[in-house]
């Protein structure tokens, strides 16, 4: 697919006719909501560009949009097809995310294209009233309006001065072919004037008209609540639905009634009417003593429960942006979701090379969870069932349960239950399920409800279970790379530890390695690689093994380090190396030392420690054919040797020296443990704390 994007300005002769097009196809089509967006410059994003109907507050999630999402508008770019979702469930299954914003809508998206070039996609809503299918004459309008639409694009990006995206989309006021006479014009203001209680609302929610009635009911006075949002204009309505009833009669464009209540006064019956250029509103004070007014006076339970639904379920939405692990996933759908629906448990278990696995869970036993856990994807039993056919299942009660499946457990007061299918562009991820205690019946709204939320639940449980993945493969990469143990050698203790860094899922190229070289010499070797990831791990394996190959060929530190260098300059990695050599002759009590820009070891004898200041030589991989400063000492019985990476003494706020100042005062005091106790103490409480390096630690002692 070729794409093309807008530069600098829009034509504006274009954008006219576009914008006049594209409030024409809102019309046509009877679409309560049209959006229009534009592909961006030099990046594969959709921006909102063109509003019709609904409020740019209420839609900002959706003002960039990649196109690789699993959205209708970025589908139908990617694929360059007329998208149409005008089932609720189908759009709660696929686009879990558009089906909690726009719940039970129809839903069409088509590409904007000249040739085979792409520039956008306009996208129109319909409430859950609209037929299950488009008619063709709102058919032939969209594609009428996406060829046209392409063509101006066309033309404008051939004349030079192409159409783009602005940085806030254009909104279009509601088209009035006839405005009202003025005779009509105070007719309307009279009806409005003489209602208990009349309000306008535009579609950002600011107040276009009050009554002097309704400025009574809400105790203000109507010029100061012109121009402002009700709720946040006075203050005892932003502890009302106001707000929330606001934004479902946009999104849904149905009307909503709610009560709010009044400190100290009679409570407000308020009911809110959609339209294309705002929210009309009506307010009464209900007789309590009549049958309409007890009906007006009461709450709609329902209406109330959706709007708590729905707001706890953008808190999980935002809750699992931050879930890293699968633990986590699973504490934070339970934590939310048992409360929202009232749930009395739930089961996530995940779809693993064609088996289900339990992988959280909240009100369930270990012994009943084993029932299920590890079962194949083929099995007849509901969760490997409804992941396997893309379909969530319902029971109500235990009865209907038991009828649809026999063999089905019941676990304690459980009576009623919801498996839902965790779905990525039609790849099983796992399986949700909820259980209640009493009988429950599931009506659609809440179905669709459940099915949008458990999108989300796959995303996160999908992302999750990937970083464990490519943990786990990192931590063994990195296990396996290190020395599984190191080589006995007469006349040594020897003591070794590798901590990874505590945060992010990548691995580190700290290095450490003991090599025997003859009866009486060994080589002590740490290294540090740049950068923590795979290609780091990678050029570590690598460079341990020119270390080692050239240690074992008897080179002495300065001409290991040399060699090593010239071999990391012709893998030319891009990624450079510290390393330090120690080169220990056990029968001359003598040792030689080279580093390659890496912190100084710390050597302790007869009671006191000190850090050895080894002129260091550049580090490995930066300059060919650098040469490495040799310094030889003495190495009498008893000495300790400590070498170590740079994440033991390096942190944000506090100086390399001062850190290698207190670690070699803590060599002193402890260095008269067993060099395992001795490593242990270094290290202190490296162990237990959150790190953002790798750290790794070789102790040497000559035997007394």
């Amino acid at each position: 697919m070729k794409v093309v994007t807008a530069a600098a300005s829009g034509h504006e002769e274009a954008s006219t006719e576009l914008a006049a097009r594209f409030r024409r196809l809102s019309k046509e089509t009877a679409a309560t909501s049209a959006m229009l967006f534009l592909l961006a410059p030099d990046e594969p994003v959709l921006k909102l560009s063109m509003l019709y109907g609904t409020s740019w507050t209420v839609l900002s999630p959706w003002t960039r949009i990649h196109v690789e999402e699993s959205i209708p508008v970025a589908e139908a770019t990617r694929e360059r097809r007329l998208v149409w979702v005008g089932d609720s469930e189908k759009l709660a299954l696929h686009y879990p995310r558009l089906a909690l914003m726009v719940p039970e809508h129809a839903v069409t998206a088509a590409p904007i294209m000249a040739g085979e070039t792409v520039y956008g996609a306009v996208c129109l809503l319909w409430p859950p009233s609209h037929p299950r299918h488009l008619s063709a004459r709102q058919t032939a309008a969209i594609h009428a309006y996406c060829d046209r639409a392409g063509q101006v694009l066309e033309q404008a990006e051939l004349s030079g001065d192409p159409v783009l995206p602005g940085e806030h989309p254009l909104v279009l006021d509601a088209d009035r072919s006839t405005p009202p006479d003025p005779t009509r014009a105070l007719a309307a203001y009279e009806y409005a004037d003489r209602l208990p209680g009349a309000m306008s609302l535009d579609l950002e929610g600011r107040t276009t008209f009050v009554s002097d009635a309704a400025a009574g009911l809400l105790d203000i006075r109507a010029a100061d609540l012109l121009g402002t949002r009700p709720w946040e204009r006075v203050r005892w309505l932003g502890n009302t639905p106001f707000e929330d009833g606001f934004r479902a009669t946009l999104i849904g464009h149905r009307p909503v009634h709610f009560t709010a209540g009044r400190a100290g006064a009679e409570p407000l019956s308020v009911e809110l009417h959609p339209g294309a250029s705002g929210v009309s509103v009506h307010m009464t004070v209900p007789s309590p003593t009549s049958p309409a007014g007890r009906a007006r006076h009461v709450p709609s339970p329902t209406a109330q429960a959706e709007s708590r639904l729905f707001h706890q379920l953008m808190h999980l939405a935002a809750g699992l942006t931050e879930t890293v692990r699968v633990k986590d996933v699973a504490e934070t759908i339970a934590n939310r979701l048992l409360p929202a629906f009232g749930a009395a448990g739930l089961i996530l278990m995940a779809a693993r090379e064609g088996r289900l696995h339990v992988v959280g869970q909240r009100g369930y036993t270990t012994d009943f969870l084993s029932l299920f856990d590890g079962h194949l994807l083929s099995s007849a039993n509901p969760p490997a069932m409804a992941l396997t056919a893309h379909t969530p299942l319902f029971f109500s009660s235990f009865t209907e349960f038991k009828r649809a499946y026999p063999s089905a457990v019941q676990h304690g007061t459980r009576n009623a239950w919801a498996f839902l299918p965790l779905i990525i562009r039609g790849r099983p991820v796992g399986i949700l399920v909820l259980s209640f205690d009493r009988v429950r019946q599931f009506p659609p709204a809440e179905r669709n409800l459940m099915v949008s939320m458990a999108g989300l639940v796959a995303q996160a449980l999908d992302r999750a279970c990937l970083h464990e993945a490519k943990d786990d493969l990192a931590r063994t990469l990195q296990n396996g790379l290190l020395p599984q143990r190191l080589p006995t050698v007469p006349g040594l203790q020897v003591a070794a530890r590798y901590l990874p860094a505590a945060r992010g899922m990548d691995i580190g190229g700290d290095f450490y390695d003991l090599i025997r070289n003859g009866p009486g010499t060994a080589t002590a070797v740490i290294g540090d690689v740049q950068g923590h990831n795979v290609q780091a791990a990678a050029l570590m394996g690598q460079l341990r093994t020119a270390v080692h190959t050239h240690a074992i060929a008897g080179m002495s530190p300065d001409d290991l380090l040399a060699r090593t260098n010239q071999v990391m300059c012709d893998f030319n990695p891009g990624l450079f190396a510290s390393c330090l050599c120690v080169q220990l002759d056990l029968a001359r009590h003598r040792a030689q030392l080279a580093t390659a820009g890496h912190p100084p070891p710390l050597l302790h004898h007869e009671g006191r420690a000190q850090a050895l200041m080894v002129p260091p030589g550049p580090l490995l991989g930066v300059v060919a054919n650098a040469e490495y400063p040799l310094v030889d000492i003495p190495l009498a019985a008893g000495t300790t040797l400590a070498l170590y990476t740079d994440g033991l003494v390096e942190a944000p706020g506090i100086d390399i020296a001062d850190a290698i100042a207190d670690l070699t005062n803590r060599f002193t005091k402890a260095s008269g443990n067993d060099v395992e106790v001795l490593v242990e103490s270094l290290l202190g409480d490296c162990s237990h704390h959150s790190r953002t390096d790798d750290i790794a630690m070789l102790l040497v002692r000559v035997a007394s």
